[in-house]
């Protein structure tokens, strides 16, 4: 019947060498049947007409027992082989720091790869999904797999690596899918947003790993992976448009209407081959012949080939992978990890993925920090967290700032001296009277011990008093608007203590710019509202417009290990500081008891929550201040509810680490870069004698601001100067605009200014050079915009106006000094 039905039998009866193929194959199936049979039933057993007698089943069955006895034992040491494959080692594999499980294993070199499966949405959830259940790494590998996400036009979606189909569909060949969770909606989003781009492009969909049309020297096709822009963080994917029939079986299991209508086109279009649909067709114009539209790849690989027949037995049989799966009671314990809603957050990523590059940072394994232990420094020094949208600067001692995409979030000046501007958190003793903070500021008070870390996705602080101990971590939140610093309290006396925590940061919600010239006014417009429900504060603006929709601010404590007691808030400055008081000494943290409950349109707003907490001996508590920014007063109600809840915040924590790697891949940049990029900082935000051009220089400026704007360039933010004669020193332009790429990605608005100073012939080559390192990377966007680069030949700069760039730039570097890093740490030592 098969050969019958089959396409290659020709008009006139004769088979073809397909049909022949096909029928051999059924003649050996028959034939080991055969010999089944034989073993159990022999023919030689059976009597003879001469006889006149035919055995008995039971006589059958007692001469095929051997036969029965030896399937039986191959059966159970087949079955003991498949265990001890399932049971395959991972711990060479996994990094125990990480919680991550290495690309793969140098074996000449005995090393893990530096690279890791570090999102969810990739294959390597299977991986770390069995090796929990078997309970070879810990669950908490599970909740290391980065969720970062965007909105894909039909919700919310897990950004993977590639952008590929395989990364979000093939675990679900045998791993269950729950309705409504995130790997469910992922999947689903990931599918629309396929055929989407397929529409798009106006060709067919479904894009995944596989080979292309490009072979090597033994003419064999490459193979790679290729995906959906905006879907993947891998750079380039918009540059390739392959097609892989695979991918569309694959998305039987999710859409499988629109799937078989794309399979019916596909083999409308020619694509079908001798065992299947060919491996893929590329629509890559820089691969095709002139006047193609399209090249097959055709070839077929059996890993592709039987994923396809799991995808269609998904469909057809209902899901018996995913049901065996399931039934397997290793499994069974863990398939909660797969039933993990969607967060009620917005996409992790406000620039566009696609400008991701796929090389790695230089060395995965390397975590570099900058470790202060005196708050005590010549200038301050900085850290910067960002999520993209929101971003906190801190110094070493405490200070910083928050900021909302173009807003200041809490009030900041520029001083190197006193630094007393930020969000704070003060502690007192009730019994001894003392008062202290988490971080130096700003009580001002010394400890036996103190140290500032920065780290690329938070920054701590730890000090070391008579009868406490006191940990801060601060990060950003990669899912939401919203900082968490994190106090950690230890009584390290023998005696129960009472203790009263209490926070402050002064509010803005306007632009730094017009708060620093108008606070007072600007203050005016703020309005402030305690929620007892939530135990937060919010804060807006008073519009002044009807189209004006100002944001909200949400700030709120949670205690975590023991009950906090007698919350109360304050909203009003006046009240916490006092008559003649200061941040240092505030009346706040002289009187003891409630807050005054303020709140309304006070003339200086602030916000600050004070709790009671009693601790034992060597009893530690932990509580986080969360402050954050959001469009409506609903979706800072919402912000409240949810960071009470501390496995939400410490899921904050968690993802931080991975949203910092995935930012520093998207612009190249490595940990000791990024660290160096964050020294270069501090002399941006807090003015430095040692990174400006030379007094002498600075004394001869005789002009204004206004001298700037000839050349495109507003002064109104931060200038750094690079000075440029040698094209063989053209490293050091590179690193300062991979430097702005990553100021950038922190929220810190500068002006890179790159004076070209080569003279003759060769000063267009070298601008040329300028340009093309520039448009070759993720600054290309920014070229002569504000907070952007600016190329000008030194030539066409009058003396007066070279004087005046180098007055006012807070960097001024020259190629004749050596490399970024030379020159930053001569001059910051």
């Amino acid at each position: 019947t098969l050969i019958v039905a089959d396409p290659a039998i020709g008009p006139a009866g004769e088979a073809t060498a397909e049909a022949r193929d096909w029928a051999l194959a059924l003649e050996r199936q028959c034939r080991d049947l055969l010999a089944d049979l034989d073993a159990v039933a022999p023919a030689s057993a059976i009597a003879s007409e001469s006889s006149g007698s035919i055995p008995t089943l039971r006589e059958l069955a007692a001469q095929g027992l051997p036969h029965a006895r030896e399937r039986i034992e191959e059966i159970a040491r087949l079955a003991l082989a498949a265990e001890e494959l399932a049971r395959m080692e991972y711990g060479f594999l996994y990094d125990e720091t990480r919680h991550l499980f290495a690309i793969g294993y140098n074996v000449s070199e005995r090393r893990r790869d530096t690279s890791y499966y570090d999102l969810l949405a990739s294959e390597a959830r299977l991986a770390v999904f069995v090796a929990i259940s078997q309970g070879q790494v810990p669950q908490q590998s599970w909740f290391a797999l980065g969720r970062l996400l965007i909105n894909a036009g039909s919700g919310p979606t897990l950004l993977s690596w590639s952008g590929s189909m395989f990364e979000y569909l093939m675990p679900l060949i045998v791993m269950p899918a729950y309705d409504d969770t995130l790997l469910d909606e992922s999947c689903r989003a990931a599918v629309r947003r396929q055929i989407e781009y397929g529409e798009e492009r106006g060709i067919p969909w479904g894009m995944s790993e596989s080979g292309y049309n490009t072979v090597d020297a033994a003419l064999n096709y490459q193979y790679r992976a290729f995906g959906v822009p905006g879907l993947g963080l891998k750079r380039g994917l918009s540059e390739d448009l392959v097609i892989a029939p695979y991918a569309t079986v694959l998305a039987l299991m999710v859409e499988p209407e629109a799937a078989c209508a794309n399979l019916q086109r596909l083999a409308g279009d020619g694509f079908l081959g001798r065992y299947g649909f060919y491996e893929a067709i590329d629509y890559t114009p820089a691969r095709l012949r002139r006047a193609e539209t399209r090249a097959v790849v055709r070839s077929f690989m059996a890993h592709h080939q039987s994923m396809s027949l799991l995808a269609l037995s998904h469909l057809l049989l209902d899901r018996p992978m995913q049901r065996r799966f399931a039934s397997d009671p290793l499994f069974q314990a863990t398939l909660l990890l797969l039933q993990e809603r969607i967060p009620r957050a917005n996409a992790v990523y406000a620039n566009d993925p696609e400008r991701l590059d796929s090389r790695s940072p230089a060395d995965a394994h390397e975590m570099p920090m900058r470790v202060f232990s005196t708050p005590d420094t010549r200038y301050p020094a900085v850290q910067l967290l960002s999520n993209g949208r929101y971003n906190v600067m801190v110094t070493n001692a405490g200070g910083g700032y928050s900021r909302w995409r173009d807003l200041a979030v809490t009030r900041w000046r520029e001083d190197t001296t006193g630094d007393p501007w930020g969000a704070f958190c003060y502690l007192r003793d009730l019994k001894t009277g003392d008062v202290w903070s988490s971080a130096f500021q700003p009580t001002l008070k010394r400890s036996e011990v103190y140290e500032a870390i920065f780290t690329e996705q938070r920054v701590e602080f730890r000090r070391h008093d008579p009868n406490f101990d006191t940990h801060t971590e601060i990060v950003v939140s990669p899912e939401d608007d919203i900082e968490i610093r994190r106090v950690r309290i230890v009584n390290r006396s023998r005696k129960r203590r009472t203790i009263e925590v209490t926070s402050y940061a002064e509010v803005v919600l306007a632009s730094a710019s017009s708060d620093a010239l108008h606070p007072a006014f600007s203050n005016l417009f703020v309005q402030t509202e305690i929620v007892d429900a939530r135990q937060a504060i919010l804060c807006t603006r008073r519009p002044r417009s009807r189209e004006e929709q100002p944001p909200w601010l949400v700030h709120l404590m949670a205690v975590h290990g023991v009950e906090g007691a007698f919350v109360s808030f304050e909203t009003d400055r006046a009240r916490f500081i006092g008559r003649s008081g200061n941040l240092s000494e505030p009346q706040a943290m002289r009187d003891s008891g409630p807050l005054s409950g303020s709140q309304g349109s006070v003339l200086d707003p602030i916000v600050s929550i004070r709790q009671r907490i009693t601790l034992d001996s060597l009893q530690a508590v932990s509580l986080d201040l969360v402050t954050g920014v959001a469009e409506t007063r609903g979706a800072c109600l919402q912000l409240a509810e949810k960071y009470q809840d501390r496995r939400l915040a410490d899921r904050a924590f968690e993802m931080a680490w991975t949203h910092s790697q995935v930012a520093l891949r998207q612009i190249n940049v490595s940990e000791a870069d990024a660290q160096l990029y964050g020294r270069l900082a501090s002399s941006i935000i807090y003015a430095n004698a040692s990174m400006r051009a030379e007094a002498s220089v600075i004394a001869k400026n005789r002009r204004g601001q206004s001298g700037l704007w000839g050349y495109a360039i507003s002064g109104d933010l931060p200038i750094v100067l690079v000075q440029l004669k040698d094209p063989a020193n053209i490293e050091l332009v590179r690193q300062l605009v991979q430097a702005h790429a990553y100021w950038r990605l922190k929220g810190l608005a500068v002006d890179l200014v790159i004076w070209n100073e080569e003279r003759g012939g060769y000063r267009q080559l070298m601008h040329d050079q300028i340009m093309g390192l520039i448009a070759a990377g993720v600054e290309a966007s920014v070229i002569d915009r504000p907070g952007g680069i600016f190329l000008r030949s030194a030539e066409q700069i009058s003396n007066e106006d070279r004087i005046l760039l180098q007055a006012v730039a807070r960097a001024v570097f020259t190629d004749s000094q050596g490399s970024l890093a030379d020159q930053v740490k001569r001059r910051l030592p």
